[in-house]
């Protein structure tokens, strides 16, 4: 589903930086740029909202990881700019993309 989603921002006009950033404290699926902004993006796949929907899947434990994660990115490549977390929402076999920019703060 990541390069579903990739392609997907690409599409927007965003510029992907690298995909699958692994760090001390988790991943991230993908990093683009949106103008001077970087933008880091969790994506997440639901087949059935049976249990709950691909977006409301990311909970308070997976955002500090994400955030965690960011930060040593940005450490590593001695980065200092804006930045944001957006999430992918994949939903059905149809492949609903929904778009959540800026889904949770640092």
């Amino acid at each position: 589903m990541e390069t579903v989603a990739a392609r997907y921002l690409q599409a927007a006009g965003l510029r992907l930086v690298t995909r699958n950033y692994h760090g001390r404290y988790g991943e991230i699926d993908l990093i683009a740029k949106d103008g001077n902004t970087l933008v880091f993006v969790e994506v997440r796949y639901r087949r059935s909202s049976r249990f709950g929907s691909a977006g409301a899947s990311v909970d308070l434990r997976k955002q500090k990881k994400l955030v965690a994660t960011a930060q040593t990115y940005l450490q590593q490549n001695k980065l200092d700019c804006p930045c944001r977390f957006d999430v992918i929402a994949i939903e059905g076999d149809t492949q609903d993309i929904h778009w959540i920019k800026g889904a949770f703060g640092a």
